[in-house]
């Protein structure tokens, strides 16, 4: 998911180069959303881990 999020990005970021504006604005916030939810989905694995009691994986 976040490759997903900075592919989005990289797309935000030559669109606004080449002066695309529309699809690097809207690049730019579906790689936010993305990358958010990572975020969310991240602290959610993290804490049933904690709560499970389980250390990372080695």
């Amino acid at each position: 998911m976040l490759g997903w999020s900075i592919a989005f990005l990289i797309v935000a970021l030559i669109a606004a180069f080449f002066g695309f504006t529309g699809i690097a604005s809207a690049s730019a916030g579906i790689a936010k959303i993305i990358f958010f939810i990572f975020i969310v989905l991240w602290l959610i694995a993290l804490l049933v881990n904690a709560i499970r009691g389980r250390g990372p994986r080695p």
